[in-house]
């Protein structure tokens, strides 16, 4: 799987507009920019839902009400999101794909992909059901709750593993340690860097 990996991201690496992109002088920092700021309007939005579940926020405003009036401005940060995230990755595919923190990242961003699928089945489901008076309750039903603390924790650490990326201490560059060196997918014949 590794040897897969690093394939793909040296094809990438070698297309004009990725090496393009990571040497301009304005157009990395504007996409990274605006990833940045597309994460803080999507994850700000889904912070408020997810707060509003736990009870923390909001408690007089109606849960499902919050959640359909926040959802497209949320799926719409979520998406410039993705579309500038996937243009980083491009920029520097080899590094990046090598990279602890990156391979966290994208683990984590498939757990809170699963756990939003089923936070929003989960809320259609509470709200179809006869005990549909938890709209106004203070706290939701308690597997909603569990979805929104996920919800939380998983996007805390992405964040904090994307920061992270921009650091090499377990780079492949580096002498990282046999388990290490697995979960980051070094190849022993790397000429790249």
């Amino acid at each position: 799987m590794n040897q897969l990996i690093y394939a793909f991201a040296t094809w990438l690496d070698t297309h004009s507009w990725s090496t393009q992109l990571h040497e301009s002088f304005y157009m990395y920092n504007w996409v990274e920019s605006t990833h940045v700021l597309a994460l803080m309007v999507s994850l700000g939005l889904l912070f408020l839902i997810d707060l509003r579940m736990l009870g923390l926020a909001f408690v007089d405003i109606p849960a499902t009400a919050i959640a359909h009036r926040l959802f497209l401005p949320m799926l719409i940060g979520f998406s410039v999101m993705i579309v500038t995230g996937l243009l980083l990755f491009y920029a520097i595919p080899v590094r990046t794909s090598q990279s602890l923190w990156f391979r966290i990242k994208v683990v984590l961003l498939i757990a809170a992909a699963v756990n939003a699928w089923l936070f929003h089945r989960r809320m259609q489901d509470a709200g179809s059901s006869a005990a549909g008076s938890w709209d106004l309750a203070v706290k939701a039903p308690r597997r909603l709750q569990i979805g929104a603390a996920l919800s939380l924790i998983f996007w805390g650490f992405i964040v904090i593993c994307g920061r992270l990326i921009a650091y090499d201490w377990f780079d492949c560059r580096g002498e990282p340690s046999p388990f290490v060196s697995t979960i980051t997918g070094c190849i022993a014949d790397q000429t790249q860097f």
